[in-house]
Order: C-alpha cells, then sequence, then structure tokens
C-alpha cells in the first residue's frame, strides 16, 4: 500500500510505466521524534497492499498522527493513504521519500479499523485498501473544521459528551412506552440483557415474534442498545435498508433519546454520513446505526454488534472483496471482545452453524407464545383445499385467498405479496412462447405498464419493433405478473378499496390501519400500526424454483418476515400461502423458523456445500484459470469443480464487461470453484491473496477474479 524503499519505487514505477521521480529525497529536516510513518497507499494493486516507510518532515510533525490522510510520492506520481504508525526506525536502509502532505490530521483509520479491516481482507482473500474504501467515509474539509481542538473547545463548554453514560437516569430518560420489555417473552431474553447491562458479552440468535405495534424488532433492538449503554459501552446495529431504518430510528429515539445515537448511510449524503462518523470517532456519541458499512463505525468501547435479518442480500457489498456485514460484525466482535446479536423473523443457515456449534446462544419463544403471537396460516396446496377447490392449482388467486381478503378488508388493511416489481417482468412469444430477449445483450424484455414499451432490464434498451428469433412472432404475451399488473386486477376485482402499490422505486414504509389492499414485494412491505387483517402470499411456486441453492431459504424467509406483520390468530389474523413445496410451506405452517434453518443447514452437510463449508469462486479464461490454479497450492481437503464455460453472464458489473467483450480472452469464460473446511480456510485464503498479488506484479496472463462465500453464485 505505500512505499518502502527507493529501490523498489523505482522498479515498481517502472513495471507500471512510471517514470522515477527526479525530485531529491532525504533532504527534508525530519521530526525529532519518531521520524518514520508508515503509509498504506490508497491502490487497488494487490501487491501493493501492505505499509511502506516515509520520512515526516519537522513541519507536518504535528499532523501525521496515526490514522490521518496523507499524499505521498510513490512510482512517479502521488498518491493518497493513511499513516498505520509512527516508529522510531525504519525496515530498510534505502534513503526514503518525505510526505507529500497531510490532507486531514483527523485519525479516521483507527488501529482497531485498520485489525478489522486486515481481518476481514484475509477472510476474503482481497486487498485491505478495498475493505477501507467501504469502512471510511469520504473527507468533508468542511467538517474536518468542526472537529479541530479549537472548534470542539468552543463548542462544547466542558459538557459531557451526548450519549456517553455517566449514570443511568442522565442517558436513559425513559419517555412514555420506553418501559415494555419485548424480550419478556422468550425465555432466555431477560438474561441476554442482564448480561449485557453487567457487562458482559453474550452472543445470540434470536428469532423474532416483533412484527409490528409496541413490541416489534426495532424495540427489541432498541431494548438490547439500552441494556448495553447501562455498562457503560457503546453498540452498532446494521440493518438492510434505509425503511427498517427509520424504524429503528423512531424505536431508539423513545428509549435512548435523539442525541444518543448517529446514521451511518450514503443516502444521508457524504457531509452528515462524515460528521456522524467523526462524533463517533471522537467520542461524542456511542451508538451508530446504519446500513452494511456501519459494520465498521468507530464506536468506542464496543460493547454489542447487532445486525438485522442477516440473509438478505442487501448486506452483501457489491464490490471487492464482496464482505457480507454479518462476517464482518462477528470477527469485529471477536477482536473487541464484544457481545453480538443476530436477530430476524427467520433463521439463516449461518446463524444456524453458529448455534449448533455452540458458538452462539439461539433465543425463541415457547410454543404456546408463538401459537399466541403469531396468525393462523393457510395453504393453498394441502388435500382439503384442493378438493374443494380443484381449479386452485391453476389460478394464481385461488378462491381461498380471495375470500381472506374479502373477509380481511372488512376488518383492516390486507397485504398481498407478489415477486416481482413492474407490470410484466417477463415477456415472451404470443406464438411459440419462446422468452422475449434483447437484441443488444440479450438480457430479459419486460413491461412497465400496461401501455408501455417493451424494454431489456439489464441494459434498458426498448424494443419497439421486437420480433421473435425462434419462429418471427411480433406478438409478445406476459410470462409472469410484477406488482403493478396485480394492483391494477386486484383494483378491478374490489372496485370499492383503496389499492395501494409498494414496490420498486416507490416503497412505503407505513400505511394507516384503515381498510385497503397493499401490493408489496418481498421486504418493501410497509408497516400497518394495528398490524394487517391478512395477507396473501402468491408466486411462492416462482420463487421456490429458482436456480439458487439459497432459494427454498430465502423463500422462506420472505415468507416470515410478511407474515410477522399481520395480527396474531387469536385476533382473526390469517396468512394464504400459494405454493406446492409442502416441506417449505410446513416450517411457516408451524412457524418454525430454528427447525427449517436446521433441517437445511443437514442437507447442506451431507452435500459439502456452504455454510456448512467455505467456498471460493474463480473466474477468468481456461488458460488462465489454470495457470492460477497450478501457483495456489492448495491443501488437504479442497475440493475443486471446473473450470466449466459459463453459460449465463449475470447481471453484475463484471458480467456486462463479459457480455461487451471487454473480458474472457479468446478461451471464452470458465469458473471454477474451491470447496474447503473452516479449519483450511487461512490457509486457502491466504494462498489465494499471494497468488493474486504475484500475478498483479507480474502483470501477465489473462486475469483471474476471485471470490470468497459469494452469496448470489451456487
Amino acid at each position: 500500500m505505500a512505499a518502502d524503499r527507493s529501490d523498489e519505487a523505482v522498479q515498481l514505477s517502472l513495471l507500471h510505466g512510471f517514470a522515477p521521480s527526479a525530485k531529491p529525497v532525504g533532504k527534508a529536516r525530519p521530526a525529532s521524534v519518531l521520524p518514520i510513518a508508515r503509509v498504506l497507499l490508497d491502490s487497488p494493486l494487490p501487491h501493493l497492499d501492505r505499509p511502506f516507510d516515509y520520512l515526516v518532515p519537522d513541519e507536518l510533525d504535528r499532523d501525521a498522527v496515526p490514522g490521518a490522510r496523507v499524499k505521498v510520492r510513490f512510482g512517479g506520481q502521488e498518491l493518497p493513504g493513511f499513516i498505520t504508525e509512527r516508529t522510531a526506525e525504519a525496515d530498510t536502509t534505502a534513503r526514503l521519500m518525505p510526505l507529500g502532505k497531510v490532507i486531514s490530521p483527523q485519525p479516521v483509520l483507527t488501529p482497531r479499523i485498520l485489525r478489522l479491516a486486515e481481518a476481514v481482507a484475509a477472510r476474503y482473500a482481497g486487498t485491505v485498501h478495498d475493505v477501507l474504501r467501504v469502512a471510511i467515509p469520504p473527507r468533508a474539509a468542511r467538517v474536518d473544521k468542526e472537529f479541530t481542538p479549537e472548534a470542539r473547545l468552543q463548542t462544547r463548554a466542558g459538557e459531557p459528551p451526548a450519549g456517553v453514560p455517566g449514570g443511568t437516569e442522565d442517558v436513559l430518560p425513559g419517555p412514555e412506552g420506553a418501559g415494555v420489555n419485548p424480550f419478556a417473552r422468550y425465555p432466555h431474553g431477560p438474561r441476554f440483557l442482564t448480561h449485557l447491562a453487567a457487562g458482559h458479552s453474550p452472543r445470540a440468535v434470536l428469532s423474532s415474534l416483533g412484527g409490528y405495534g409496541p413490541r416489534d424488532w426495532p424495540a427489541e433492538v432498541a431494548e438490547a442498545v439500552r441494556s448495553t449503554l447501562i455498562s457503560g459501552r457503546g453498540a452498532v446495529v446494521v440493518v438492510p435498508d434505509n425503511k427498517d431504518l427509520a424504524r429503528l430510528q423512531t424505536a431508539l429515539t423513545a428509549r435512548i433519546g435523539a442525541d444518543a445515537f448517529v446514521r451511518l448511510t450514503a443516502e444521508d449524503g457524504p457531509t452528515p454520513r462524515y460528521r456522524s462518523f467523526l462524533q463517533l470517532l471522537h467520542g461524542d456519541v456511542r451508538v451508530a446505526i446504519g446500513t452494511r458499512s456501519a459494520a465498521y463505525a468507530p464506536v468506542v468501547d464496543l460493547g454489542l454488534a447487532v445486525i438485522w435479518d442477516d440473509a438478505d442480500d442487501l448486506h452483501a457489498e457489491q464490490r471487492a472483496p464482496y464482505q457480507h456485514a454479518r462476517d464482518v460484525l462477528l470477527l469485529r466482535a471477536e477482536l473487541e471482545g464484544a457481545a453480538l446479536l443476530l436477530a430476524s423473523h427467520s433463521r439463516s443457515t449461518e446463524a444456524q452453524r453458529l448455534v449448533a456449534s455452540g458458538w452462539a446462544a439461539g433465543i425463541a419463544a415457547e410454543r404456546s407464545t408463538v401459537r399466541a403471537s403469531a396468525p393462523r396460516v393457510v395453504s393453498t396446496a394441502d388435500s382439503f383445499t384442493m378438493e374443494r377447490d380443484p381449479l386452485a392449482a391453476r389460478a394464481r388467486i385461488p378462491h381461498t385467498a380471495w375470500k381472506a381478503a374479502q373477509d380481511g378488508l372488512t376488518r383492516g388493511p390486507v397485504l398481498v405479496q407478489v415477486a416481482r416489481t413492474g407490470f410484466s417482468p417477463a415477456l415472451s412469444c404470443q406464438d411459440c412462447r419462446e422468452p422475449a430477449r434483447c437484441r443488444n445483450c440479450s438480457g430479459p424484455l419486460g413491461l412497465a405498464s400496461r401501455n408501455g414499451t417493451p424494454a431489456c432490464r439489464w441494459c434498458g434498451r426498448p424494443e419497439p419493433m421486437w420480433h421473435c428469433s425462434n419462429c418471427g412472432g411480433v406478438h409478445l404475451r406476459g410470462s409472469t405478473a410484477g406488482a403493478g399488473r396485480t394492483a391494477e386486477e386486484l383494483g378491478r376485482a374490489f372496485p370499492s378499496t383503496t389499492v395501494i402499490s409498494s414496490a420498486g422505486d416507490h416503497v412505503r414504509a407505513e400505511i394507516p390501519d384503515a381498510p385497503a389492499l397493499v401490493v408489496a414485494t418481498p421486504g418493501a412491505e410497509p408497516v400497518a400500526p394495528g398490524g394487517y387483517a391478512a395477507a396473501i402470499l402468491l408466486d411462492g411456486n416462482a420463487m421456490l424454483s429458482r436456480e439458487s441453492l439459497r432459494a427454498g431459504e430465502d423463500t422462506l424467509r420472505r415468507w416470515f418476515s410478511a407474515a410477522a406483520l399481520v395480527r396474531p390468530a387469536g385476533e382473526k389474523g390469517l396468512v394464504v400461502v400459494t405454493a406446492d413445496d409442502s416441506t417449505t410451506v410446513g416450517h411457516l405452517l408451524r412457524w418454525d423458523p430454528a427447525g427449517a434453518a436446521e433441517r437445511e443447514l443437514e442437507l447442506r452437510r451431507e452435500l459439502g456445500l456452504p455454510p456448512a463449508v467455505r467456498y471460493a469462486e474463480l473466474t477468468g479464461s481456461r488458460e488462465g484459470l489454470d495457470a492460477f490454479i497450478a501457483r495456489l497450492g492448495l491443501p488437504d481437503g479442497t475440493r475443486t469443480v471446473g473450470p466449466a464455460p459459463l453459460a449465463d453472464a449475470g447481471t453484475g458489473t463484471e458480467a456486462r464487461e463479459v457480455r461487451d467483450g471487454q473480458l474472457g480472452g479468446a478461451g471464452g469464460r470458465f469458473r471454477t470453484l474451491l470447496f474447503f473446511p473452516y479449519a483450511a480456510a487461512p490457509a486457502v485464503t491466504a494462498a489465494l491473496r499471494s497468488t493474486k498479488a504475484a500475478a498483479s506484479a507480474r502483470r501477465t496472463g489473462d486475469p483471474v477474479y476471485v471470490r470468497v462465500d459469494g452469496i448470489d453464485v451456487l
């Protein structure tokens, strides 16, 4: 990451086509104390993923603190970086380049963030630079001025930091409603809170029953944070999206006050995000909430790390090294000795593995409590329903679902969950049923509205003059119905009822308790303060038939999340699910998320699939993969599958480059999968990192892309 030796810098500069710097080195007057700064360069090159030594000029001595942003000369160019430490002696006898300038003296790269970034990079076979790009927000110069020592003395005037407990009464104002303890319905819930308040670090996986009302899941998380603050420690809470973040913010405001926490999310903009980051860094606030980047929040004396709905794919970073927020918090809790809480309405197989291994304890309600809190669930594919309605298997909305919607509308709002956004997200030829594809990128065509123009869902290119490549037909039909079409059909079927759509770019956070039909895609379901009277879960077969190892697990998670928003069976709450898979539906009927996760994990163990084992995906040309694997030196117990040609490029950035012909080489695009046990994981990921670094330094051969534990690969 930054420059260590002048001769090495010249070699690397020549290697990458840069002219070596003609500026003399070693002429600046060095600092009298700790004159050497180790700098981590902001460079994506794997072979530069290490600190290099630089000389600290005397005029920069005060600002060049560990963690500060700097600019240095390297390979004939000026690169940004972070100071990782100051030392008295260099690791080399060569003459050192001086620091160029200190961009900001704020110590944004703390030792704990650096150690966590190194652990994440090692786990995912990536570079520390790529992790820090997510962990540390971009600088805002105006905000830096607010946190100079002089400015802080003027604004604070000796007052204690907001949110730092000097006593329980000072930090926990306890407004009306804050006394409700949502953990009381779980047998081990109060004990978990007691351990947090006592300063201990318990680790738990919570199967939450709280979908709405004063004891919903945000109230549960807020109560855990409140107990942690009592012990004088801080907390980090990570949620999938801004809808969940808004609910959590409301619950925390009720329990600890609005000044006791900050938000860390890119949606707030760079200036508020950077200000919140510095507030945490300086200890002004001890609670951070946000989306996946909040997992790195520099909370002083971290006592609790929480992640809500860890199986949601929004927790996975979309850029290299593709780290998952759950694993980041697991590593952080281990490194800092903090408590950990994984909470969800369902339970992921990764969370179940932690419970099965004894690393974390499971927190779940007893069966009597579940029966009193959960709605009644009915399947349209059971034998009783099929005898009464033989055509239910062919209808998208069977009679049982229609009847549930009619009855529910007399008591309150009714939720209708659909699998896809848009009007007709998938089109096919009217004559031969061949799927309609884009002529530009071969992506699927879809309709955004009834009278809209067919357009590609990958590249967005309209296809007004489409014709079938198979039979030459020019007429299209909808293969599937999206949220827009479902809302239109329900509006015609219930003409006197309000129809609310929540999908795509118009997600509703909350709706009133008045009767209405709410059509929503998974994850976009708005909350009704008094709960839904009924919920209809459509397109179950379509969701379960996805070509994914996690199709059943993800579908069940989405069902539980929607069903948790429905009133209990004692208040006539009803959920109707339309799917043929009796095993997956059975877990929803019994409201048994732990049993579903346990069964799924056992199947994965028998088959040797994640998360029972870990795996890595290598993609590149056939020649590049063969050369890369030959240099790896894999340990015993590693199972190799492939190389196999990639039939579908997918929809990501790398896939677009493949389709555009920018990647792949002459031999086409291939993939190799490596499966390895957890005990061998450190050796395998270390070999992947070192091989990537060596290939990067040589700059020869076709590139090979490495992705470890990707959630959308299998």
